[in-house]
């Protein structure tokens, strides 16, 4: 439903973003939710067909030639940079495709709902939990839970965000994480295995194997189900990169698709600026 304001798609109810999820689903198509951290990155990414666009703090480090795990440390205010790219980069240059906020759900200073209010008004169709503390784990997870810092924040953020009527993708790593994000409403659980692999500023190494990973998207999936069958469930990250990994795991799962972050956005602008710039530093000088 276009916005009666631009005659452009942003911002969607919860239920028109869930809609279009499912028309993409009907037609047999896998969903596909990709991270942007510039304007041109999105453009592109819509004019690809994602079915989602995804604002992370770890967009901007990313295209910076930063590894994502700066996302998650001090390095910046991580609510007022993904605001800052969505308002002045990707909002400004999308058409129609829906695109979601990353939200650091355990910032403490933030009053929350004020905070998801200025998302929604912003143009923002929904919101996703990154930074996410799902992925951090030891000693450090504990003492984030018990200083109020930890997952507990980024849940209570979703249930506030599905009370605002905006729609919700949310990072978890556990099946305990799927069925708590489910129980406060969560659209659609993305099963978080790791750090993607490759490229030059991603880990060399895969945090799991390919069959830990489809075992565990599976368990997340079968966990968020156990309280809403209804909900969209994706793989991210490990050894989850091309789109061959993207279709293997599908056909050994039941889940609907894939968020790309590094794997689509750095990783495909990392190959095609080193091709091109091969192919002019080819070109012979005086025609010879």
């Amino acid at each position: 439903m276009p916005n009666p304001w631009t005659g452009k798609g942003n911002p969607y109810t919860k239920q028109e973003v869930r809609d279009r999820l499912r028309q993409t689903l009907d037609q047999g198509k896998a969903l596909i939710a990709a991270g942007a951290g510039t304007g041109i990155s999105a453009k592109f990414i819509e004019k690809g067909g994602a079915d989602l666009i995804i604002i992370y703090n770890s967009g901007r480090f990313r295209m910076a030639g930063h590894g994502s795990t700066a996302g998650l440390m001090a390095y910046g205010d991580a609510n007022a940079v993904a605001m800052e790219i969505g308002e002045f980069e990707v909002l400004p240059v999308v058409d129609e495709i829906p695109v979601i906020c990353g939200v650091h759900g355990s910032d403490p200073r933030r009053r929350m709902w004020h905070h998801l209010l200025k998302v929604k008004e912003m143009g923002f169709s929904g919101v996703n939990n990154f930074p996410t503390h799902c992925i951090v784990d030891g000693q450090f997870r504990q003492v984030l839970e018990e200083t109020g810092m930890g997952f507990s924040k980024e849940v209570e953020m979703i249930r506030l965000a599905t009370m605002m009527d905006l729609f919700s993708i949310v990072y978890v790593a556990t099946p305990d994480e799927a069925r708590r994000m489910a129980e406060v409403g969560a659209d659609a659980i993305v099963a978080h295995v790791g750090t993607t692999i490759g490229g030059s500023i991603g880990v060399t190494g895969a945090s799991c194997s390919m069959e830990y990973a489809i075992e565990r998207t599976q368990e997340i999936a079968d966990a968020g189900r156990e309280v809403n069958k209804d909900i969209f469930f994706f793989a991210h990250g490990g050894p989850v990169n091309t789109p061959q990994d993207v279709r293997d795991i599908l056909s050994k799962t039941d889940i609907h698709g894939f968020v790309g972050a590094s794997s689509l956005e750095r990783m495909g602008v990392e190959q095609s600026l080193l091709d091109l710039t091969r192919e002019f530093k080819g070109i012979q000088y005086g025609g010879s």
